[in-house]
């Protein structure tokens, strides 16, 4: 059957053969960051509600599980912020107690932690992968120009309460913007308040492809490994040194060669080769970061948007 709310299995590096979950329209979230690879945000709002029926979500999670794929992770991700939809919570459930073998995941801002019927919606995933880009107010809008209610206050104070009631693992995302966030100030209260959150482990991330904004710049690798021996509460993974996509069972050569082929025709957006491959966003953007990472393509802005094009 056809799935309209399931994507992959797609080679994450950080999860493994992933599949993924989208449980909001492209591109509802309480951020706009800078860096996002699903481009600007055209909703950003705090509020909660059943944005794609969660029985519709449920019946294709029963139909794809009962054939028992090999997944490392059944992960909620996708579009926009997955904690927005208010059925997460018996979705996850349903995962657990009907497909017990199988570890959830959720890849969230973290924003709506605050919130504690969010948190008792996530209290049976196995893994929840928050982020924490800054503490000071204004590197924090600047990255995440956030939606009006949300401080990084409030964002800290709901990471705690998460952490003193989740049993599961927490893995910290802090995305580095050169400029913005990666100074030995900021850094040093991003490591104070890892201190107090104490998460299992932090990731540092960086760009890797295109964002919403033209002006961010990736971090280089001694600018990320001076950064990581400033957060000593936890172990610190940087996530450009993780296994190439290229090395996990759910990489299909085939895909990245289709996308090859088409931007070797012609120049391409994210939203051109989606529509071409009948692929989900996010399992194109894995392609496409795997072809960038082996100059196989690059990436141009221009009016309509960002455009792939092979480099041969």
């Amino acid at each position: 059957m056809p799935y309209r709310h399931l994507f992959g299995p797609v080679p994450s590096r950080r999860l493994g053969i992933s599949l993924g979950i989208d449980l909001v329209p492209l591109k509802t979230c309480s951020y706009n960051c800078v860096y996002c690879e699903c481009g600007p945000t055209t909703a950003l709002t705090t509020e909660r509600k059943e944005y794609v029926p969660t029985g519709d979500v449920i019946a294709e999670l029963r139909s794809y599980l009962s054939t028992s794929p090999r997944l490392d992770y059944v992960t909620l991700a996708g579009s926009g912020e997955p904690t927005l939809h208010s059925g997460i919570g018996e979705i996850i459930r349903v995962v657990k107690s009907e497909f017990p073998a199988y570890r959830v995941a959720v890849l969230t801002n973290g924003s709506l932690l605050s919130d504690p019927e969010v948190r008792r919606a996530l209290h049976d995933a196995d893994l929840v992968v928050p982020t924490l880009n800054a503490v000071s107010d204004a590197p924090f809008r600047k990255i995440c120009r956030p939606h009006r209610s949300i401080s990084p206050e409030t964002l800290i104070e709901g990471l705690i309460a998460f952490r003193k009631s989740f049993s599961g693992e927490i893995w910290l995302e802090v995305f580095i913007v050169p400029g913005v966030n990666d100074n030995d100030a900021e850094v040093g209260k991003i490591a104070d308040a890892v201190r107090e959150i104490m998460p299992d482990r932090v990731q540092l991330n960086t760009l890797d492809r295109p964002g919403a904004a033209a002006w961010v710049r990736p971090a280089d690798r001694k600018t990320l490994d001076h950064i990581a021996s400033l957060i000593t509460a936890t172990p610190v993974d940087i996530v450009g040194g993780l296994p190439s996509r290229g090395e996990i069972d759910s990489f299909h050569q085939e895909s990245a060669d289709t996308i090859l082929a088409l931007v070797r025709r012609r120049p391409c957006t994210l939203d051109d080769l989606a529509h071409a491959t009948g692929m989900h966003r996010n399992e194109v953007g894995k392609y496409l970061q795997y072809l960038l990472e082996n100059h196989l393509i690059e990436a141009k802005r221009a009016e309509r948007g960002t455009f792939f094009l092979s480099v041969s």
